[in-house]
């Protein structure tokens, strides 16, 4: 083993971070995984850039890069500045360690971040792939240019404005990032001195990227168009990226795929490691043995990868399919039945469609084989959407703006079998082969029509049938099919369509994501999944592949858990034994039930402590019924969350940490109780009310929890009882339900100790925490670190506990 010390970025570190970091290399140095549960301030984060960059830098491993995900912006950050602090700390003769954040297209486009060239967030992948198309077929072979050239005409363009006086006495630059690039804000046009209204628009920071590459058939890497040395630069930051990109009239976006390779840390998101279209277009080079990869918030792994790799296609999208496949076949329909093609320019003549038949082995039959099959599943999604309405909302079309979001299932949940449109389908004719083969003459629409409207953009087509070419190939245990119901409000639709009031889509949701998160586990060199909420560790090592992996690949899987280390003095923490907080005790919000009086009593002894006080409830109805009984019994102000955007939630956090004590309520399945930094006097206590598991009449939750039955209950220690007391029976309830539950309280109660100087009260109210019983929850919770109390001496602990920290 190396010196890690070196790498270390503080002076001396905790006994956890020794052990931390040893087991981590070690582990890692093997082919394995090291499973981290460490409470806050165990220095997750230096222990595991101390470790890959120790391992990266080691000659005796094959380690080449560190690549850190992370679904929590702020752990982003957390990343940046632990990864400059350790830069900050080398001896003087060590290269800095580089980096690299990975960010999308949208937030380093010059255009984009500026609002310029008619570029926004709204259109910027499409624009954006289409002036790289342009530009490269006029530099491509037989291009009527080069790349230096568009590049200097940009520049020229700019030029001439100054020379001959623009408004404003002179040439306009287009500045970002506190630079000025050397092109104008409007995006340029390439006239090749033809017939008026040829001119073809282009990107010439994409074009000087392109003149910037090694020629082809040499040896070169794209790294080279880097314009320059990333490689002593440390932390690249995506301002820091696109200040330098732009500065020398380069791509940031490009240059962020060239150096992405090349940098010893990369951090990003989990899209870029398990979203399959991300890692196809961008970050599929990372996905190798010669990576190590830290997952971060990792109790987050399994839902977020479970969304990443679940598949769908509304019912627009199913329109806007069939329109592009009638456009195609039309050309030649009409061809073949002597008429004239009325469609106009935008419609692809039938040379061209023939054209691309020819080098495809598409035939015209299967085009109109799919756009009937597209047309009647678009039918058939219309009439299941308004039976249903019919069948559980009678007089919908007279009250629409009564309806919630809703779900259709298309099979029992809980009887794995084949799914209704499916079995649709084959009744109506469709067979194998119209569903395989949807994919191929979605990719065939794409090509002509790109090539027809000299445009290169997303195009619905493919997506649908990618879609049902997995509709068709996967399983019905795994997968679950149904069709969802978002509300929206769209006037331009009929008043009494459902379509006025719905946004449906055809989803097929991965059940049991733990192969697509093994396997691409499998792919890296060995790396490290970290928390502070992991427990029950056995399964999490299931759901998330690892067990598997262990099992059949032999690849070590070590675990570790690090509890806190911050002095005990500081904080209390009680597992209240209030009524369980579910539906059947409590009731509707309003209802005065003895359930809801033992909570609003405790809640509101909790709120009124000295400081700023965190609320969490199961769901934002209760939130809300929290609220209103707080207004009434606190004297500070209440603040309420609801579900909304990021700038509104943004908002709502500054004013809870601004200024003199307030009470905060929210969701536990909202973004305020995960993630958020609650330093220092930011938050005195925490409350959480009931065990937070999801609608459990939810098909959905119904067909994961059948799913994880079938796949993880004959595991063998699930058929002995386990660590947590699972049997085969239940285990699905367990892995769908109680264990991400759990968490989620968890996660909320650890806002309030983040450092040795923070003092708090952490609640779990709900008596499933502090009981043994049947469906306690309390074998989850970190041992003897929540003292269970009645209602009754809630109070009395609490005058304890400021009784002691009054007496020092």
């Amino acid at each position: 083993m190396t010196n890690w010390r070196t790498v270390f970025g503080h002076d001396e570190p905790y006994d956890e971070q020794v052990d931390g970091i040893e087991t981590v290399v070690e582990t890692a140095a093997e082919g394995g995984y090291a499973v981290v549960e460490g409470a806050c301030g165990t220095g997750k984060t230096m222990i595991a850039l101390t470790a890959g960059i120790d391992l990266v830098r080691d000659p005796d491993t094959d380690f080449e890069r560190v690549f850190v995900l992370t679904s929590v912006k702020q752990q982003l950050r957390q990343f940046e500045e632990d990864l400059e602090t350790i830069n900050a700390d080398l001896p003087d003769d060590w290269h800095p360690v580089s980096g690299l954040t990975l960010v999308g297209k949208a937030d380093v486009c010059p255009y984009n971040r500026e609002g310029a060239g008619g570029i926004d967030d709204g259109n910027v992948y499409d624009r954006c792939e289409t002036l790289r198309e342009r530009t490269r077929d006029l530099v491509g072979e037989g291009g009527s240019t080069t790349a230096d050239d568009l590049a200097a005409r940009a520049r020229g363009q700019q030029i001439g404005l100054a020379d001959s006086g623009a408004r404003g006495g002179g040439a306009r630059y287009l500045e970002t990032a506190g630079e000025p690039s050397p092109y104008p804000p409007a995006i340029p046009e390439y006239d090749d001195g033809g017939p008026a209204g040829s001119e073809v628009e282009y990107c010439p920071f994409y074009a000087r990227y392109l003149a910037d590459l090694p020629d082809e058939g040499t040896d070169g890497d794209a790294a080279e168009a880097v314009p320059f040395d990333f490689t002593e630069t440390g932390l690249l930051t995506p301002e820091d990226l696109v200040a330098r990109a732009v500065r020398h009239g380069t791509c940031p976006h490009s240059i962020m795929g060239a150096a992405l390779g090349h940098v010893e840390v990369v951090i990003g998101n989990y899209y870029h490691a398990f979203d399959p279209t991300t890692t196809a277009a961008f970050t599929g080079a990372l996905l190798d043995e010669s990576t190590f990869v830290v997952c971060d918030e990792a109790h987050m792994l399994e839902p977020r990868v479970r969304d990443l790799v679940s598949e769908g296609v509304a019912d627009a999208t199913l329109r806007d399919a069939e329109t592009e496949l009638s456009r195609v076949i039309q050309p030649i329909k009409f061809e073949r039945e002597g008429r004239r093609d009325q469609g106009g320019s935008k419609t692809a003549d039938a040379d061209l469609v023939r054209a691309e038949l020819n080098d495809t082995d598409v035939s015209f039959e299967e085009l109109e084989a799919t756009l009937a099959f597209v047309r009647d599943l678009r039918e058939e999604l219309d009439r299941r959407v308004r039976a249903h309405l019919d069948r559980t909302h009678r007089g919908w079309r007279s009250e629409p703006t009564a309806l919630d979001d809703d779900e259709i299932p298309l099979r029992d949940p809980a009887v794995p079998s084949e799914d209704e449109i499916s079995e649709w389908a084959a009744e109506a004719g469709y067979g194998d082969a119209t569903w395989v083969r949807a994919e191929a003459v979605g990719a065939v629409v794409e090509r002509v029509l790109n090539e027809a409207e000299d445009e290169e953009r997303s195009r619905a087509a493919p997506s649908v049938g990618r879609v049902l070419g997995e509709w068709y190939r996967r399983g019905h245990v795994d997968h679950f099919r149904e069709i969802e119901l978002e509300r929206t409000w769209d006037e331009s639709e009929p008043g009494d369509s459902w379509r006025r009031v719905y946004t449906a889509r055809l989803a097929l949701h991965n059940c049991v994501p733990s192969d697509a998160i093994g396997s691409r586990l499998s792919a890296f060199g060995g790396g490290i999944l970290m928390s502070a909420t992991l427990e029950p560790m056995d399964a999490f090592a299931e759901v998330t592949g690892l067990q598997y992996l262990e099992r059949e690949e032999g690849r070590p899987v070590v675990t570790r858990r690090y509890g806190l280390h911050f002095p005990a003095e500081n904080r209390e923490s009680f597992a209240v034994a209030a009524p369980k907080f579910t539906y059947d005790n409590r009731g509707r919000p309003g209802e005065e039930t003895p359930t809801r009086t033992a909570y609003a009593d405790a809640v509101a002894t909790v709120a009124a402590l000295p400081g700023n006080v965190l609320v969490g409830m199961p769901s934002y109805a209760e939130a809300e019924w929290a609220a209103d009984v707080l207004d009434d019994r606190v004297d500070k102000p209440v603040l309420v969350d609801a579900a909304s955007d990021e700038e509104t939630t943004e908002s709502l956090k500054s004013e809870f940490f601004a200024g003199a004590g307030k009470v905060l309520v929210t969701s536990l399945r909202g973004t305020l109780t995960e993630g958020v930094d609650y330093r220092g006097d930011r938050l005195s206590a925490a409350v959480v009310c009931g065990v937070p598991i999801v609608n459990t009449s939810s098909p959905r939750t119904q067909a994961v929890r059948r799913a994880y039955d079938e796949e993880f209950g004959d595991v063998p220690e699930r058929r002995s009882g386990g660590t947590s007391g699972a049997s085969a029976s239940d285990v699905g309830f367990e892995y769908a339900l109680t264990v991400p539950a759990v968490r989620k309280a968890r996660q909320a109660i650890g806002r309030v100790i983040r450092s040795p100087t923070d003092v708090g009260v952490r609640i779990l109210l709900d008596e499933r925490y502090a009981r043994d019983s049947w469906d306690s929850v309390r074998p989850y919770l970190p041992a003897d670190e929540f003292q269970p109390v009645s209602p009754d001496m809630l109070d009395l602990g609490l005058d304890r506990f400021r009784d002691r920290l009054e007496r020092g």
